[in-house]
């Protein structure tokens, strides 16, 4: 939705999982924000009916045999799926299978590996301890097995346990996504459970370069196609997506037919996390999303190119994000920040012929941003960190928004997306 006026007194802004308030009074602001959708009266209950009656496969239950092996595969922490509620619901559907017929597989993709304490939160400590968990591990050749050749001509190596499984049942949540147009489907297998040279594939610059690799295009998105070479090259028996609200309460199910069921919820998300945006602004407030989206510097680049697309070329980019692990310190994303000088550097270098190291496409992304608008940056990270990513440090998001304002005019129109990339706004 769009609301714009002069008095609007304050702003919440998602930061970290306190937040952060901010004072609109006396700003030409017009604050986007997803619709808010209720959540489902009986999760449970919903999920039963959505896995018996699903969309363009049979139900679940009757595809899966007692003696079968079955890989249930799920996002990684930085994901804010309800795994502690879904996954239960769906052993009791199951529970003609044994518990030591599952394994569950966490899909980290290129991301480091979920701890004992996070796996406790993210699945309760019951499913945790109870089930076979493992971490997929992108660099370890003996936990990868093959699982043949990408219609777009590479390798693709996935989790050992996934290739081996009789059945497989993969769950996601969908949301635009800033290179896949939404998240969801396929990706929970590609690059979830890929090797890490087919990951670079899939991230290369080109892929990411092409204007179509894009949030809220799904059917000619050269990133999504990727995902669906990689992600169906063994048999899904099973998908099971679902919309979320805010406060992580599941809106809607798409369960069934991995491609069928995730078209559906890209369908029903373009029209409830997409706002169409009239014209361009110079300023724009913004957010990661708060807690877990914004922890660490390299997860914010999708809040800054969510912005990005509605800034007037040379604008300025307001954005508060906790970064309280870091750049992270792992991966390359760091080092090709602090290897290059400026934005065109890293891009240049990212876009030279037969380079590629991990992370590159984030960085890219950050270049492309930075090419666009000045980003300002309230966070944890140092001073001197914020400055090595090329982008403004600042203590106080209103006194940053009052300086630039001070500049270009009181009355400037600033548009403000309190929660991130929750809400992706377009120019219409």
């Amino acid at each position: 939705m769009l609301a714009g006026n002069h008095h609007r007194m304050n702003a919440h802004l998602n930061y970290g999982t306190a937040g952060l308030a901010l004072d609109l009074s006396g700003v030409n602001a017009t604050v986007l924000a997803p619709q808010f959708l209720a959540g489902l009266p009986d999760e449970a209950t919903a999920f039963t009916a959505a896995v018996r009656s699903p969309i363009g496969t049979r139900p679940l239950r009757e595809q899966i045999a007692a003696t079968d092996r079955v890989a249930v595969v799920i996002p990684d922490g930085t994901r804010p799926l309800p795994n502690d509620r879904l996954l239960p619901w769906l052993f009791a559907e199951l529970a003609h299978v044994s518990r030591e017929n599952f394994t569950i597989l966490i899909g980290t993709g290129s991301h480091r590996a979920n701890t004992p304490a996070e796996l406790d939160t993210m699945l309760s400590p019951a499913l945790a301890r109870g089930y076979r968990v493992v971490n997929h591990n992108s660099t370890d050749a003996a936990s990868l097995a093959s699982a043949g050749r990408s219609p777009l001509g590479y390798e693709v190596r996935l989790a050992r346990d996934y290739v081996a499984a009789d059945r497989r049942i993969i769950l996601g949540f969908i949301e635009p996504h800033f290179m896949a147009g939404f998240s969801g489907g396929y990706k929970a297998v590609f690059p979830g459970l890929a090797a890490l040279d087919a990951i670079m594939h899939y991230h290369g610059a080109d892929v990411i370069g092409d204007p179509r690799s894009t949030w809220g295009e799904l059917e000619d998105n050269p990133t999504q196609r990727h995902v669906r070479a990689g992600g169906s090259l063994l048999p899904v028996d099973f998908c099971i997506n679902v919309t979320l609200n805010t406060r992580r309460e599941i809106t809607r199910y798409f369960c069934g037919d991995t491609l069928a069921a995730h078209r559906a919820g890209c369908a029903f998300v373009k029209t409830t996390a997409m706002v169409a945006c009239p014209q361009a602004f110079p300023i724009v407030v913004t957010t990661n999303s708060g807690f877990p989206l914004d922890q660490n510097l390299y997860q914010t680049v999708k809040g800054m190119a969510a912005a990005a697309r509605i800034i007037t070329p040379g604008g300025l980019i307001l954005m508060a994000a906790r970064c309280n692990d870091g750049f992270p310190a792992h991966g390359n994303f760091r080092k090709l920040i602090e290897a290059s000088a400026s934005a065109q550097e890293m891009l240049d270098r990212i876009m030279t012929p037969g380079f590629a190291v991990l992370d590159q496409w984030q960085a890219q992304h950050l270049a492309m941003v930075l090419l666009k608008a000045r980003v300002a940056l309230y966070s944890e990270l140092t001073d001197d960190d914020v400055r090595r990513a090329h982008l403004t440090p600042v203590h106080d998001v209103r006194a940053a928004l009052d300086a630039e304002l001070a500049r270009l005019g009181r009355d400037t129109p600033v548009a403000v997306l309190p929660e991130g990339p929750l809400t992706i706004p377009y120019l219409a």
